[in-house]
């Protein structure tokens, strides 16, 4: 009796597990696709002057939601745009309430025993802008307030490291980069770490640019994917695709320029990123 309990349980959870993950199923049901966003982490997601999502990852999002609409022919299929936090955005995604994790979200194989990623939409590093009367490298920082986003792979790069190098660094912890760099402006802390790209959009957005300092040194290398729920192998082949078709066909381009602008270019790195997952039909 007891064993056939335990094999009507196990049923019920791979059957629970299964419904979890047919997106595609639930999304011509409701009609609706639901992309989960950060709002705190331009250029790559955030909220626009208009109020509405916007950057790269979500451009992104937004072309998987067309190929959606057009694989499962839903004319007048609704887009809901969701937002998340760097510390609930894997729990969105594992309990079905975002289709879609859009943001500068890292792939690490601790986060692929919860959410499934895509192929990688960007590759970026840790980096670290400085005070321009603070210190001028990582040694520096012995004894001094450190700002870094809390929840992040980052955050826990910057804490490992400064155990390596045996640095006695406060690890401040923030609720967001615009947290971080109204910190740093107002002279709280004398160095702010976060992936290169998003402190070159702080370093941009800030109102005194020229009292701060980007390193160019990298503490890390961080390949950013869309997560979904795991074991979805229907919708994350259809994500790949559309991803894949967006690099091959040199629409990147376009999208790449409106996030970061036209001064600033791929890497060698990005540029080989893009090749390699420009897979054939």
């Amino acid at each position: 009796m007891r064993s056939t309990l335990l094999l009507v349980a196990a049923t019920l959870l791979l059957f629970c597990g299964a419904g979890q993950a047919a997106t595609l199923d639930r999304v011509k049901e409701s009609n609706t696709f639901r992309i989960g966003y950060r709002s705190d982490a331009p250029p790559f997601a955030f909220r626009n002057a208009l109020g509405e999502p916007a950057g790269y990852a979500v451009e992104l999002c937004r072309r998987v939601a067309l190929s959606v609409k057009s694989t499962l022919g839903l004319q007048d299929m609704k887009v809901e745009y969701i937002e998340v936090s760097a510390d609930n955005r894997f729990d969105m995604v594992e309990r079905g309430k975002i289709d879609i994790l859009c943001g500068p979200t890292s792939v690490t194989l601790s986060r692929r025993e919860r959410v499934d990623f895509s192929l990688y939409t960007f590759v970026d590093g840790a980096s670290v802008l400085f005070r321009e009367d603070g210190p001028d490298n990582f040694e520096g920082l012995a004894g001094k307030r450190v700002g870094v986003r809390s929840g992040t792979t980052t955050e826990e790069a910057l804490v490992r490291s400064l155990k390596q190098l045996k640095i006695d660094a406060d690890v401040v912890a923030v609720k967001s980069h615009q947290d971080g760099l109204a910190r740093l402006e107002a002279g709280d802390i004398p160095a702010y770490f976060a992936d290169r790209m998003i402190l070159v959009e702080l370093l941009r957005s800030s109102a005194a640019p020229v009292k701060l300092n980007l390193s160019s040194r990298y503490f890390t290398h961080e390949p950013y994917a869309l997560a979904l729920a795991r074991g979805d192998n229907d919708f994350r082949l259809l994500v790949d695709r559309t991803l894949s078709n967006t690099y091959r066909s040199g629409d990147i381009e376009a999208i790449f320029v409106a996030a970061f602008g036209s001064g600033v270019a791929p890497t060698e790195v990005l540029k080989i990123m893009y090749l390699i997952n420009s897979l054939s039909y």
